[in-house]
């Protein structure tokens, strides 16, 4: 049996995350130009390079073949491993000197007249959009061909992604053997109109279809804020306040999110709402609240936490799950590199979730773009989440 799948890589996504931009579209050159580095097409290649795997595997009890087609270049080929048996690369097309959205639609337009049963791609919720928009644009037989996300942008709140790149391969081969059934999943992304007025909202803004798996697919983000919870977070507040009082020393990072943001609040300090803030240790008498943070000045400020020994100081990073995926690192906080996240070191990581959050969560996610850490926590097991006022609870660290 012989298979065709569409290939998709947006070259420019995710460029900004590390660099504490909120989205990559319109600022790719920025990001290339201040030293970003490919996310998205990187992050194809592992997922494609699992993919052979597992189709050589034994798991491809149907010995399925699959052809990959797509554009040469950085949409598409670069990042197809070496070919080998049961999956190829047939090439429609070439990608251009600079991309845009109008190349993603053409390569959309491009993959369904060459009779792609499904396209796998590589890129955030933008890229999600203009292929949703495309397929909807050509009509309803298209409409209905499945998407598969490889999480390679800064937003990612759409249903259709996978939870890491390997998980999609999981769920494309999975895909291919008849294993899985499609259905329909929200477009979601930030509604970034509003957020410049300092609102957090994420929108639906249309639907897809795409291989139903609760086990490797994210899911949409939840859109509702329950209001009724204020009592709560300003408990959360009142903890992290006592740890402040308790250790003039302590270094705090702030991750993203409405919940920290509402925290940050009580606390008196104005966080940022999509960014990551560190409040720094007493210094003559005041913290120094350090705003909107990207990866180098992350890395410069934390390093700079030491004793005259060269010791680490007190230090601890608060992050709250993101609802209706569960996902405590890789979605919205790209700022928190694995170099980051090391010199933090994953013992001083303490999440926060209110309980009315946690009733739908019985694992959180972790997708650091390394897969050595990502074992790391994996071998962890367990994540201490802050629920309460002095309140906490083990939850479990989900499998890749």
């Amino acid at each position: 049996m012989s298979m065709r799948i569409g290939i998709v890589v947006n070259p420019d996504a995710g460029l900004g995350g590390r660099l504490g931009f909120k989205g990559s579209d319109g600022r790719a050159a920025e990001a290339r130009a201040a030293g970003a580095e490919d996310r998205a097409g990187p992050r194809m290649l592992q997922a494609l390079e699992n993919l052979k795997t597992l189709l050589n595997g034994s798991l491809n009890r149907s010995g399925v073949e699959l052809t990959c087609i797509g554009w040469d270049g950085r949409m598409g080929s670069t990042w197809f491993p070496e070919k080998g048996t049961k999956i190829d690369f047939e090439s429609i097309g070439s990608t251009p000197g600079e991309t845009s959205v109008a190349d993603t639609t053409s390569l959309v337009q491009s993959l369904v007249k060459a009779g792609a049963e499904a396209i796998l791609y590589a890129g955030g919720d933008g890229t999600t959009r203009d292929i949703a928009n495309t397929l909807e644009s050509i009509g309803k037989e298209a409409q209905e061909i499945p998407l598969i996300g490889v999480p390679g942008g800064v937003k990612m709140h759409s249903g259709c992604f996978a939870t890491t790149p390997k998980a999609a391969a999981e769920v494309t081969l999975a895909f291919l053997l008849g294993d899985l059934r499609c259905a329909i999943t929200e477009v979601m992304d930030l509604d970034e109109e509003i957020y410049q007025e300092g609102v957090w909202k994420v929108r639906m803004y249309g639907e897809a279809w795409t291989p139903s798996s609760p086990r490797f697919m994210q899911g949409a983000k939840e859109q509702v804020e329950r209001t009724s919870e204020s009592d709560t977070i300003e408990g959360l507040a009142q903890h992290v306040e006592s740890l402040l009082s308790t250790d003039e020393d302590l270094m705090v990072v702030w991750g993203s999110g409405g919940t920290l943001r509402r925290m940050g609040d009580f606390c008196g300090e104005e966080l940022t709402l999509l960014g990551i803030d560190i409040l720094g240790p007493v210094e003559n008498g005041e913290r120094k609240l350090y705003s909107d943070l990207n990866e180098q000045q992350l890395l410069e400020i934390i390093e700079q936490h030491v004793d005259e020994n060269g010791e680490q100081r007190p230090r601890l990073l608060l992050l709250s799950p993101m609802g209706g995926q569960g996902f405590l690192i890789g979605r919205g906080n790209l700022q928190l590199s694995p170099d980051v996240l090391q010199m933090i070191g994953i013992d001083h990581i303490l999440g926060v979730a209110t309980p009315a959050k946690l009733i739908g969560l019985n694992a959180v996610r972790i997708d650091t773009g390394d897969v050595d850490l990502d074992q790391v926590f994996q071998n962890k097991r367990f994540i201490k989440i802050l629920q309460g006022f002095r309140t906490t609870r083990l939850i479990r660290i989900e499998e890749a």
